[in-house]
Parts: C-alpha cells; structure tokens; sequence
C-alpha cells in the first residue's frame, strides 16, 4: 500500500455483492418455474443435432417464456461455421 491509496476511491463491494446476488435470485427465481422435462428436452435435442452436426453441449439452450397467457417454447441452436458433417 502506497502513501497515495487513500485518496483513490474506493469501490463498494456491497454495492457490488448485493448486484450478484439479485441475478442468482433471479436466475434461481426463472429455473423453479420451468417444467421438469426441460432439461431432458435440451439433451434430446442435442443428440439428434449431433447426428447431422459437430455441436457443443452449450449450443442448445431450451427456455420456457411467457407471453401474455400463453408460455412459449423458446429453442436456440448455436451452429458452428462451416459445412456441417456427422459428429
């Protein structure tokens, strides 16, 4: 510690861990809603696309969203660049 620190501001870690910990609860908040099928939904999906395209795990996100009254089933296939091939 220099002579100078104490005239640079400090950052407020509370601030800070407060932030973090209300985009876990959110986050946890979104996961308890979701159906129980979801997940093996997502594994399903991948390994089908696996069979036509060398994907990774991440690639296929499967979210539950609602729109009004009605829940809509939201699917995201991130595909590589490239001609696809058999994995």
């Amino acid at each position: 510690m220099g002579i100078l620190d104490f005239l640079k501001p400090k950052k407020n870690t509370a601030n800070i861990a407060k932030e973090r910990l209300r985009i876990i609860v959110a986050q946890e908040r979104t996961g308890r809603d979701a159906p129980d099928y979801l997940p093996l939904l997502q594994r399903e999906l991948l390994e089908v696309i696996r069979k036509y395209v060398s994907i990774d795990a991440d690639a296929v996100k499967v979210d539950l969203a609602k729109e009004g009254d009605h829940d809509v089933l939201d699917i995201s296939v991130a595909l590589p660049d490239g001609r696809p091939g058999p994995a």
